[in-house]
């Protein structure tokens, strides 16, 4: 294992900027600037409830999930057409980068999409044309994970993955999202079998608004080989201990989790506990665009609360490289990466 060198408070900051690091828990839709809003809303003739940028943006004070939800399917209205979801995709693939982003697994929902008449190939041939490029202009890695909106039906998650199933060549994973209350894992058992008896990963939401046994669930009747969010595990000490033996990663999102009042302040987060625990964390921006922080600018507001030091984040980097589904060379190459960048200082 590489040896972290001790690095100086003062160079700390911009190593954490250029430090080689994957994001594991981005929801595309969640990347949809209001800028970029009104611009679609224009180009395809939508009309929003909101009057300019500004007042779109002063809707942004979320109570909790739901409140948020409502506001993010509104935004998704304007994408209409495949061009709409490849300058949706650029767009965040080019943000990414900036942030020294080597390697993203993107969400996508394409219910949010279909139940609006749009079709499951205009989604997905959109963002993957995306993929595609960014990678050859930008260097940026990416994957698509499809994911089940789990306050709908069972039957319409299985409706959602027969559409998905031509489609198969260009996503690599499938995740459950959106509101936990009242809608645990277990309710989409039999579509996560067929997930996976299709070869792909299953990740899912469970432990962020859920109760630590909705974790339990998306382990044993998922199959889920990432927990998203997963913060409130340490309510269970049994389900500590199992994450930390079975290496389970968390893909955590601090900025998401305060705007969304799962936690107060960013000290009252439990990252710093998981992390001394053993957990697998990784750091993440969940809906960028509507909790205001991209990679890094999670990355600064975690410093500036918790004051880790540099082998800490060359610990929750590498983490977010083990934890992801590209190949084991891809892996090793950009972990490579970041022993030279951290070796440099």
């Amino acid at each position: 294992m590489f040896k972290v060198p001790p690095v100086p408070a003062q160079r700390l900051p911009a190593l954490l900027r250029a430090m080689p690091k994957a994001e594991l828990h981005i929801h595309i839709e969640g990347s949809l600037e209001p800028e970029m809003i009104f611009a679609l809303a224009q180009r395809n003739g939508v009309q929003l409830p909101y009057a300019s940028v500004e007042a779109l943006r002063s809707a942004y004070a979320f109570t909790d999930l739901q409140s948020f939800l409502d506001i993010y399917y509104a935004g998704a209205s304007v994408l209409l057409h495949e061009q709409d979801f490849y300058d949706l995709g650029r767009a965040y693939l080019a943000r990414a980068a900036m942030d020294n982003v080597a390697h993203a697994e993107l969400f996508f929902d394409p219910q949010t999409h279909t139940a609006r008449g749009v079709a499951m190939e205009t989604v997905v041939g959109g963002l993957h044309r995306a993929c595609v490029e960014a990678r050859a202009e930008l260097g940026i890695s990416s994957a698509l994970i499809l994911c089940f909106l789990r306050h709908l039906s069972e039957e319409d998650a299985f409706a959602t993955l027969a559409e998905a199933e031509p489609h198969l060549a260009r996503i690599d994973g499938f995740g459950l999202d959106s509101s936990e209350k009242g809608n645990p894992p277990s309710k989409f058992e039999r579509v996560f079998a067929r997930c996976r008896a299709l070869g792909k990963p299953v990740v899912a939401h469970a432990g962020e608004e859920g109760p630590p046994e909705y974790i339990g669930q998306a382990l044993d009747l998922l199959g889920s080989a990432r927990i998203d969010h997963g913060v409130r595990a340490l309510e269970d000490a049994g389900l500590v201990a199992r994450l930390v033996r079975e290496g389970v990663p968390l893909t955590v999102c601090p900025l998401s989790n305060i705007r969304l009042c799962v936690f107060k302040t960013m000290a009252d987060h439990t990252l710093g506990q998981l992390l001394a625990q053993g957990v697998k964390v990784t750091l993440n921006s969940d809906d960028p665009a509507y909790f205001g922080g991209y990679m890094n600018d999670n990355i600064r507001a975690v410093q500036a609360a918790f004051h880790f030091d540099a082998a800490t984040w060359y610990r929750l980097a590498r983490n977010s490289f083990e934890a992801s589904f590209a190949s084991d060379a891809e892996k090793s190459g950009w972990i490579a990466r970041l022993d030279a960048c951290v070796a440099a200082g």
